[in-house]
């Protein structure tokens, strides 16, 4: 920005310039990129101070994914936008110290979870709770068009748009759980789900044969001529690519998907990878609805422990763990699930206890409050005075910025003994690390 501001004679405005401490009488690009190799990560030697800083960071990175999607459905909260602005303001003050910065992640942590929570007030508001939906895996014979990321105002629009055209809609990745929400129970273009995770994209995207529609993350550039898709993805929101067409809302809040609509009428049907179902819909509401028979399990013994493994999905080949980790609980135990992480054992079959799925799936990433709200009613419900006394296990999947905002906000919450993998962030230093 700064580079950009002199490249058209602007001086930064000295209100900006105390925050970021760069001298406003100069305008000359090579002064601003002198400057601009003493403001990078690295600038903080002290490994402790840089490791809270950039968790803060990320935290805030997530918090403003999750209100982005409350704000496309009308929700806002501006005290959340104040502390947005407060703590990037603050973070890197060097008065503040370890101590003033362990206190700024946990604060992160706080207004996290009231983030989630708007999210959460923003869907259900608009589109009712979410509830037990069996969801078709397999194919129908018309043209598809695919819509992947978070972001479920584009999933309306697009369902809405396409209706009556011919031209079907799956789901993809992440918003896989929008088919759970009563709303769109009215739609018989919304077939199912089409693939995986995220990380598959550049094989299934092949197969899916008509254009795919990007509301969020996570886009990821073809590998060779022969997987070249981009000329059929279409971003829209926050995501973006080289190479694709990027929709943009109108003065009066809508998007025009006729392109897309167009272009998918001129393609072949999505090539089938799978058959069957699999269920979704265990979102806080759904799941306290059946609290007696949860808690009817637990106190008979039928069910021993609860493992939640939410959080991100990655390719790294070290991620199998969660597949052989689901795969080994004992089948008196449940997993409490959300985010793409659940693509790793979601398709296994490990049965129900008394008609219970072993598997609950509350949603996306951001639905990890789910989670966290079930986890804080079972308490009221066994009157307990800890959360931690609960029969709960935190195996969370670390990715990227959204999984770091759940961590900080369960940290906040009181949850303990949270396990973070499979890897260590490499920005968590040790004595970071110790103190969380």
């Amino acid at each position: 920005l700064q580079v950009e501001l002199a490249n058209h004679d602007i001086s930064i405005p000295e209100k900006f310039a105390k925050y970021i401490n760069c001298p406003t009488n100069t305008n000359s690009n090579e002064s601003l990129l002198e400057y601009a190799e003493k403001v990078g990560v690295l600038r903080t030697e002290n490994d402790d101070i840089r490791s809270l800083r950039e968790t803060i960071i990320y935290g805030i990175k997530g918090m403003t994914a999750y209100i982005e999607h409350a704000f496309n459905l009308g929700k806002e909260n501006f005290k959340i936008y104040r502390f947005i602005e407060e703590t990037l303001a603050n973070v890197d003050d060097d008065s503040l110290g370890v101590d003033g910065l362990v206190q700024m992640v946990l604060n992160v942590g706080k207004v996290g979870v009231d983030a989630m929570a708007l999210l959460d007030e923003a869907n259900t508001s608009t589109y009712g709770h979410p509830e037990i939906t069996k969801v078709n895996l397999g194919v129908r014979n018309n043209p598809g068009i695919l819509i992947s990321g978070h972001d479920l105002k584009d999933l309306e629009m697009l369902l809405e748009q396409t209706r009556g055209t011919g031209v079907d809609v799956y789901t993809h990745s992440e918003m896989l759980p929008g088919i759970a929400y009563p709303f769109f129970k009215k739609y018989d273009n919304l077939v199912g789900n089409y693939g995986g995770s995220w990380w598959h994209q550049t094989k299934e995207f092949i197969d899916f044969n008509g254009p795919i529609l990007f509301t969020s993350n996570c886009l990821v550039p073809p590998r060779g001529s022969i997987a070249n898709y981009l000329e059929r993805v279409y971003t829209t929101n926050s995501a973006g690519m080289d190479g694709c067409k990027h929709i943009t809302v109108n003065e009066h809040g809508k998007k025009d998907f006729s392109e897309i609509i167009e272009a998918a009428k001129n393609c072949k049907p999505p090539v089938e990878l799978e058959k069957g179902e699999i269920i979704t819909g265990f979102a806080h509401n759904q799941v306290l609805a059946l609290a007696d028979k949860v808690i009817e399990a637990v106190k008979s013994g039928a069910i021993r422990k609860f493992y939640v493994m939410g959080g991100c999905d990655a390719r790294m080949q070290d991620r199998k763990y969660y597949t052989e980790f689901a795969a080994a609980l004992p089948k008196d135990t449940v997993i409490l699930t959300a985010g793409c992480a659940k693509f790793r054992y979601n398709k296994l079959d490990l049965g129900d206890i008394g008609g219970i799925p072993r598997v609950l799936d509350a949603g996306q990433c951001n639905d990890s409050y789910s989670l966290a709200v079930i986890a804080l009613k079972l308490k009221e419900a066994f009157g307990l005075d800890d959360v931690n006394k609960l029969p709960i296990v935190f195996n969370i999947a670390w990715y990227e910025q959204k999984a770091v905002l759940v961590l900080l906000s369960l940290l906040y919450l009181g949850f303990k003994n949270v396990h973070v993998g499979p890897t260590i962030p490499a920005f968590l230093s040790p004595n970071v690390l110790n103190v969380l």
